[in-house]
């Protein structure tokens, strides 16, 4: 039996689960950044800066900021719509699909001016992953 593939999809399937951990790790850390604060959620920016002797466990509940990390779970979500795409279409269609997902996604991050662009920013970077 040839070793070589199963150890190749294993360093791949490792290396998709470490870029998908990487970026959320990127993006919670962003998250507490006091620009990324000021510009697309200033009212948890004046809640940081009002208190800032207490910890910062408490000063970030809010239902957008936790959209906004957690939107790119919406990977989870296409995979049913993959299976759909490979299946009919076959897997370069649905590498396709994935790739435009993931570009587009980056894209519109990229132009983002307020948080409802970041998130479905993000639900495509998800769709894309």
């Amino acid at each position: 039996m040839n070793t070589i593939l199963p150890i190749t999809l294993y360093l791949l399937a490792a290396t998709g689960g470490s870029l998908f951990g990487y970026d959320l790790g990127v993006s919670g850390g962003v998250t507490s950044m006091d620009d990324f604060l000021k510009e697309f959620l200033p009212k948890i920016y004046r809640r940081k800066q009002a208190n800032l002797h207490e910890t910062d466990y408490c000063k970030y509940d809010n239902q957008l900021l936790t959209l906004f990390t957690s939107s790119l779970f919406a990977g989870l979500v296409s995979t049913f719509g993959a299976s759909y795409v490979t299946r009919n279409k076959g897997r370069r269609a649905s590498i396709l699909v994935g790739a435009v997902s993931f570009f587009l996604g980056g894209a519109i991050n990229a132009g983002a001016v307020n948080i409802t662009m970041l998130i479905v920013g993000r639900i495509l970077l998800g769709a894309g992953i």
